[in-house]
């Protein structure tokens, strides 16, 4: 039987918070293509998994933007970290859109694949990669209630974000999909 709008909604969180803090069994990081660490929540998410994290990300081979990753923790709470490099924003006219909404349905793919229970999501490319925060948050919740509508695959959601524009953004999107 098919999973209902109503349940999957009942299943995404918004939050305001530090990821690298997240008790669920996947965090997703919005990585650069490298995948060995940058800035903001990369870095984060690096610096607080420890040296290990960086070790098992040189075997990846990096990952073009869309795509996602997996590797184990290390020393976060949350037991994966699921890499995805974001669009960099370049006016939308160079497939940002579908590469934004890869990096959350790959991401969700990796989750499902791995029998995550939760996972944690940032706002993906809309720190220096400059994606629009609006259309940004429109992408990712309709791709995750998209995923989960077509593999019929609940899983506790959470968006963890870390300003207050990102956040009241997130929360007004999904209060206007209830």
């Amino acid at each position: 039987m098919a999973v209902h709008k109503s349940t999957i909604l009942k299943h995404i969180h918004i939050l305001k918070g530090d990821i690298t803090k997240m008790e669920v069994d996947a965090i997703v990081n919005a990585a650069n293509p490298s995948l060995l660490g940058g800035g903001g929540v990369d870095g984060a998410i690096h610096r607080a998994a420890g040296p290990q994290l960086l070790e098992e990300c040189r075997t990846l081979g990096g990952a073009q933007p869309g795509e996602a990753k997996i590797t184990k923790g290390y020393r976060l709470k949350a037991k994966h970290v699921i890499h995805t490099p974001g669009p960099v924003y370049r006016g939308g006219n160079h497939n940002e859109a579908a590469i934004l909404k890869n990096s959350y349905y790959n991401s969700m793919r990796l989750a499902k694949d791995n029998g995550c229970k939760s996972i944690a999501f940032p706002a993906i490319s809309t720190g220096v990669y400059g994606y629009p925060k609006d259309e940004a948050c429109s992408i990712a919740l309709k791709t995750i209630i998209e995923f989960m509508e077509k593999e019929n695959f609940v899983i506790d959601v959470y968006f963890v974000l870390f300003d207050d524009e990102n956040y009241g953004i997130y929360t007004k999107h999904l209060q206007e999909l209830s």
